[in-house]
């Protein structure tokens, strides 16, 4: 197979392309330095493609790794034959491989194998020939391979003996199967029965008896149907609608309508379908859906957690955090514009205490001396109570002229972290409540450099994610964490262990080494220096260099993207039109893309000796040194005011905000502890074959209550004008 070929068909690239891609990739460079910093190798492919293309040659390559092996056992038993070496050459997918080996593999004892053993391979191939007339009936020739010893008592053994090598023999063969799959999967139905009573109540409700045609079945409901299969509510099967695998397989097999044996092999082929050959159809199909959905859930998990990781900043706020409770109290955070914690404290507005007087003199003394801006308050349990407790709390501050907002911000994973190792180390004096109430202030003020301390499958823009295949989510979420830390950059003197570990050619202990270096011989000041941390060598600098940032150091082009090795053009380029380092600094660059474009670009670059698309991202980076991608994108919605579901109207125009994107909709939050849903069908007038296709989490959005239950805490709302 060539790969490099079915690649660029697949992805609709150049070979070329695919080719120095591939190449750059072998050499051990990362995805983020690659669609960063070698743009005029690639094409300007992006992050995700480049992804993508990675993970397709990885597949790519294991599969004729596979394909190898399986040739080298045929030949190893002398079995090989120019049919099968260009069938196997020919094979795309791994089913298409392991179907061509399994008459070859080594099987367990088998109805087939014990007639094998018992001699009665001639009177198979005796059946197979079909011929119109036997020189003795079926039932006489079989009498010749009786033998008790053996175990054939009667001549109806034999023959039954017989068949059973001729299913297995029929199971076995490759092109058989890989029509009865496609038939399956095209006639197929995937039943679904109850298994209990209580399932009529459950959330399996719709699948007690339901009927599917397995080739239109949506995602989100093969991994609920399996999800409800795993925890015993749910019995699921495929059944085929009329006799068309049969059908096919008796056309193969039965040659002469008019040989005795067609009574026999009519018999063997039912048997061979329904025993042998559709349960495992059957498994494979199933993995295969399975497969199908886990990928494009993976998929939209991916988008989820993309957009969740790349919101908005609120920069410049002092914040309180606030993780609320019942018996033990809510406890608050105070943390500064860095993320420094400045103080905490418990308060016990809720019940059973309910000491709301001193709790709201412990805010506003809080909110006084820090002059706190912002309030994060978590969602989670005494969350509506808490929410009512801050809007009195500032209502009474804003009579006395003190302004402060607050914000409901989602603590899915909070509590994971505030119980791991490095929240641990990060504040070993803390409990776990006072930790989730930082890592509640902070995710306000920096998502990202945040939730980089979580594990992605715990901060809730999933659907199922405990239901794949854990490696290859762990591996999607992390390729999508590295690109949202790479393409935003980090301050090599304030990030943590964690943020520096999702950095292009930064490890775990690297990223530790990084940290305790700035301790012990203090702030960094040059790029060059970060070549003296242990365990960063020259590949580790070349790949990670570009992404740390250096605000305040010696020279101001470590606090841009600009990558060391692009330093030197940098600065011709700026002699060039008469600009200085100062100049940069001070962000007097404001015409140097108009002055570039008016020489233009290809010349320029040229006499730089650099690609057109490195010298647009050099200039990009020296008109807003220090920039942070982030900043044009629509900021955290803060509020004085309250609104309960109980508030709720059908009519009610309200703006919230996208929480989760799933296949059949999106859940907004719209401000009353109880995420609204937006069907799919509601997203709008034309047709939306995915949500995500119009949204995306963080997005702010003015939606329509359309219905409200307060018993079931469901919220229907509509995006349609």
């Amino acid at each position: 197979m060539d790969i490099i070929l079915q690649l660029a068909q697949e992805l609709n690239l150049k070979k070329e392309q695919i080719e120095k891609t591939v190449a750059l990739l072998d050499e051990g460079n990362t995805v983020p330095f690659i669609a960063r910093y070698r743009k005029e190798v690639t094409g300007s492919l992006d992050d995700t493609v480049l992804r993508t293309l990675s993970e397709r040659l990885d597949y790519l390559r294991s599969l004729d790794k596979r394909r190898e092996e399986v040739y080298s056992a045929i030949l190893a038993q002398e079995k090989m034959t120019p049919e099968i070496e260009a069938a196997l050459s020919a094979a795309k997918i791994l089913t298409e491989i392991e179907d061509i080996y399994r008459p070859f593999k080594q099987k367990r004892r088998t109805r087939a194998s014990v007639a094998r053993e018992r001699g009665l391979e001639p009177l198979a191939q005796m059946l197979i020939e079909q011929k119109t007339k036997y020189d003795r009936t079926l039932p006489e020739l079989a009498s010749d391979f009786i033998d008790e010893e053996k175990g054939v008592a009667t001549a109806e053994d034999a023959l039954a003996g017989a068949c059973d090598i001729i299913a297995e023999d029929i199971s076995d063969n490759a092109e058989y199967r890989k029509e009865v799959r496609r038939l399956t999967y095209r006639d197929g139905i995937l039943k679904t029965v109850g298994t209990k009573d209580e399932t009529a109540d459950s959330v399996y409700s719709m699948y007690c008896d339901r009927s599917e045609r397995v080739n239109r079945i949506p995602d989100h409901r093969i991994l609920a149907i399996n999800r409800g299969e795993k925890e015993e509510f749910l019995r699921v099967s495929i059944v085929t609608e009329g006799d068309a695998p049969t059908a096919y397989l008796t056309s193969k097999v039965i040659t002469n309508d008019r040989s005795p044996a067609k009574e026999y092999l009519t018999a063997t082929v039912l048997d061979a379908y329904t025993r042998l050959i559709a349960p495992s159809i059957e498994n494979e199909i199933r993995t295969q859906l399975f497969d199908r959905a886990s990928e494009g859930a993976i998929s939209n998990f991916s988008v989820n957690l993309r957009h969740l990781l790349m919101g908005a900043p609120l920069k410049n706020y002092t914040v309180m955090g606030y993780d609320p409770g019942y018996r033990t109290g809510c406890k608050l955070a105070v943390v500064d514009e860095t993320g420094r914690v400045l103080d905490t404290a418990v308060i016990y507005p809720t019940k059973p205490q309910e000491r709301i007087a001193d709790s709201k003199r412990v805010v506003k003394n809080l909110v006084k001396k820090y002059d706190i801006g912002a309030i994060a308050i978590g969602n989670g349990t005494a969350s509506k109570e808490s929410e009512i407790f801050i809007a009195d709390t500032l209502a009474e501050l804003s009579a006395e002229n003190v302004h402060c907002k607050y914000i409901v911000v989602s603590e899915a994973g909070a509590s994971v972290y505030s119980a791991s190792k490095l929240g641990a180390e990060e504040f070993p004096d803390f409990d776990v409540t006072q930790r989730s109430a930082v890592s509640i202030a902070r995710r306000l003020q920096d998502p990202l450099a945040e939730l980089v301390k979580i594990d992605p499958k715990s901060i809730g823009v999933g659907q199922y994610q405990h239901d794949m295949k854990e490696a290859r989510l762990d591996e999607a979420l992390t390729g999508v964490v590295e690109d949202c830390v790479n393409a935003v950059g980090v301050d090599v003197n304030t990030a943590s262990y964690s943020l520096l570990s999702y950095i292009a050619g930064i490890n775990a202990a690297s990223a530790k080494n990084i940290v305790k270096y700035r301790e012990e011989n203090g702030a960094f000041t040059s790029r060059a220096q970060i070549k003296k941390v242990p365990r960063i060598g020259a590949k580790a600098f070349e790949q990670c260099a570009g992404f740390l940032r250096i605000p305040g150091g010696k020279d101001i082009l470590d606090n841009t993207g600009v990558h060391p090795e692009s330093y030197d053009a940098a600065k011709a380029l700026l002699a060039h039109f008469g600009y200085t380092s100062a100049d940069v600094k001070n962000g007097a660059l404001t015409e140097l893309r108009a002055k570039a474009e008016a020489m233009g670009l290809s010349a320029l670059a040229e006499q730089l000796g650099i690609g057109i698309p490195t010298l647009s991202d050099i200039i990009a980076e020296l008109e807003k040194p220090g920039r942070d991608i982030r900043d044009g994108l629509p900021k955290p919605q803060l509020r004085s005011d309250i609104l309960g579901m109980e508030d709720l109207a059908p009519g009610m125009v309200l703006t919230g905000v996208v929480r989760n994107v799933i296949d059949f909709g999106a859940f907004v939050d719209i401000g009353v502890h109880q995420d609204g849903l937006v069907h799919i069908s509601q997203l709008g007038s034309k047709f939306v074959k995915h949500p995500s296709e119009v949204l995306a989490v963080g997005d702010v959005v003015e939606v329509k209550v359309l219905d409200v239950d307060v018993k079931k805490k469901r919220i229907a709302l509509t995006m349609k004008k």
